[in-house]
């Protein structure tokens, strides 16, 4: 199928507009939900179009393509088992290879052929080898947390490791997918989990954040971890070794924390944000006695408000809260300074509920009428863009609008001493509505993370998972769109071009699943200034939907 030229992005869009109203409904996700084989050595792809002879290196993309062992089945996408996938790209050829991660959980179903490792949505059950009073007590026993790294591809230390949610990490060869050794972050470091979206200093560190508790309470803590020059000649280099805690934030209820899967860093600071949706800290002692999975635990709580903490990262310092309306957010597009304020974007929705509700038994609803009422059930991700003011003091008046840049629709209002209420902008026209909202937005993040920007990249999401590709622009809020129908795009990552001047000077990389057609799974590039399409490779095998990657460029 060859892509799309300069002029053609309107007729796709006007093609799933007429298969949208033919009134079939929404086809089903279970293709891109199902458990594939690995490709362990680099196969040859079939490339049409052209791919730009500069772009050297690896696209590594992470995520479940393993969802039985045996006669079980885990209930929800987030369960299945790591896989890596890597497109490496030389001299406009491609070739493709993919391997599970051998990590602990993986290895342990394996040879028992049954779940034996919880996740976050599947319970693993006791060994009906074991006689009855085995299996009752082992419904006490605390659950290992799983080192199932299934989200996202990270880097400390200029090492590469695979991550996920809970308190492990696994570093990985880049380029043969091999999987190395399990590094617990509890050992370098007081904390209990981490992100798998930590962000990275110009200087080489690399900030994340990870939670802590006990008899003090429940804390958000920002973590630093050290460039690899810090400790080039150690022993220990490519471990965590050096990292400390520069912030801990006390959860403003202790017995139900946030949750959150991300967070937001400009050049002087940290954001966190607090948001309603709660782990309720009870339902956590009990899940595991009443047989639920970890998903059960998290509920949306829409009397309480969204709480941003602001953090100095150089001094550590948080002092005052910002408040705003209750909302949901997984990812942020980016943050920076301006005259005195702290300008920032993400993909927020009004619902938080959402993250239980992506069970492969939903997944797997057949298509027409079920799965579109599914899909009219979720909520949509939109931009939106809060300003804080970074000078707030005894001084600062009661009950006006802080934000006096101009352009800037969105509102900060000082309440009482140490907090300010904010009010959000829409970050959009009402054109995105018809693409159902955005998820996974990319920048040019290696010369534009933490500064002024102007173009972000993204999924728009017409069905349950995306179904278009968008490039938006947050000066005029136009949007460009790549869209074809039955074509379901990952997350893109944006590649510079040698020598770029201009912001949107490069590529944008996707991963473009076809379920309505065996094993013609391909990686689409894009024009990042006109996206239309430069050149495709098709992989002659199966490729489940993944959630995050990197491209590296060392190949």
């Amino acid at each position: 199928m060859s892509g799309p030229g300069k002029n053609e992005n309107k007729k796709n869009e006007k093609d799933v507009r007429e298969y949208d109203s033919k009134g079939k409904g929404l086809e089903s996700m279970a293709p891109l939900v199902r458990s594939v084989e690995e490709t362990p050595d680099p196969i040859p792809t079939t490339v049409t179009g052209t791919i730009p002879t500069w772009i050297n290196g690896s696209f590594l993309r992470n995520g479940p393509g393993k969802f039985e062992f045996g006669k079980d089945s885990y209930n929800h996408w987030f369960d299945g088992m790591s896989m890596m996938n890597r497109f490496h790209i030389c001299d406009g050829n491609v070739t493709y290879s993919s391997r599970f991660l051998r990590s602990d959980s993986y290895v342990s179903n394996l040879e028992k052929n049954r779940i034996v490792v919880s996740e976050f949505g599947t319970l693993a059950m006791p060994d009906p080898c074991k006689n009855i009073f085995a299996r009752f007590f082992s419904r006490f026993q605390i659950p290992k947390s799983t080192d199932n790294a299934n989200v996202n591809f990270v880097k400390y230390k200029g090492d590469y490791y695979v991550s996920t949610e809970t308190n492990y990490i696994r570093r990985v060869d880049p380029q043969s997918l091999e999987t190395k050794e399990k590094v617990e972050w509890s050992k370098y470091i007081a904390v209990n989990s981490a992100t798998a979206h930590p962000h990275y200093d110009r200087d080489g560190s690399t900030y994340n954040m990870g939670n802590s508790y006990g008899r003090n309470g429940f804390f958000y803590n920002i973590i630093r971890v050290p460039p690899p020059e810090a400790q080039a000649a150690a022993k220990d280099s490519e471990n965590l070794s050096g990292a400390e805690v520069i912030c801990s934030i006390p959860a403003s209820e202790p017995r139900k924390p946030s949750y959150y899967h991300s967070f937001v860093m400009s050049e002087n600071y940290i954001v966190f944000i607090e948001q309603p949706v709660k782990l309720d800290m009870l339902k956590f002692l009990l899940y595991r006695i009443q047989g639920k999975g970890f998903h059960n635990v998290m509920t949306w709580q829409p009397q309480c408000e969204t709480i941003f903490h602001l953090v100095n990262r150089h001094t550590g310092k948080s002092e005052v809260k910002y408040r705003a309306a209750p909302m949901f957010t997984l990812h942020q597009i980016n943050a920076f300074e301006d005259n005195g304020f702290l300008v920032m974007d993400m993909c927020c929705g009004d619902n938080g509920e959402v993250i239980a509700d992506f069970t492969l038994e939903n997944l797997r609803r057949a298509s027409g009428e079920d799965m579109d009422k599914f899909y009219n059930s979720l909520c949509r991700n939109l931009p939106r863009r809060y300003v804080l003011p970074l000078s707030v003091d005894e001084q600062t008046p009661l009950d006006q609008n802080l934000v006096t840049l101009d352009n800037y629709k969105a509102t900060a209002k000082k309440t009482e001493e140490g907090e300010v209420y904010m009010t959000h902008e829409e970050l959009h026209d009402d054109e995105l509505l018809q693409y159902g909202g955005l998820e996974f937005p990319q920048i040019n993040y290696d010369q534009y993370n933490g500064r002024p920007y102007r173009y972000f990249y993204s999924c728009g999401f017409g069905h349950v998972f995306a179904d278009s590709l968008l490039k938006m622009d947050v000066h005029t809020k136009e949007l460009k769109v790549w869209r074809y129908p039955g074509l379901y795009p990952s997350e893109p990552v944006f590649v510079a071009s040698p020598n770029a001047i201009e912001e949107d000077d490069g590529v944008v990389l996707s991963v473009i699943i076809t379920p309505r057609k065996e094993k013609s799974t391909f990686l689409l590039v894009l024009n990042a200034k006109t996206f239309t399409e430069l050149g495709r490779a098709e992989v002659p095998v199966n490729i489940p939907y993944g959630t995050h990657g990197v491209f590296n460029i060392m190949g």
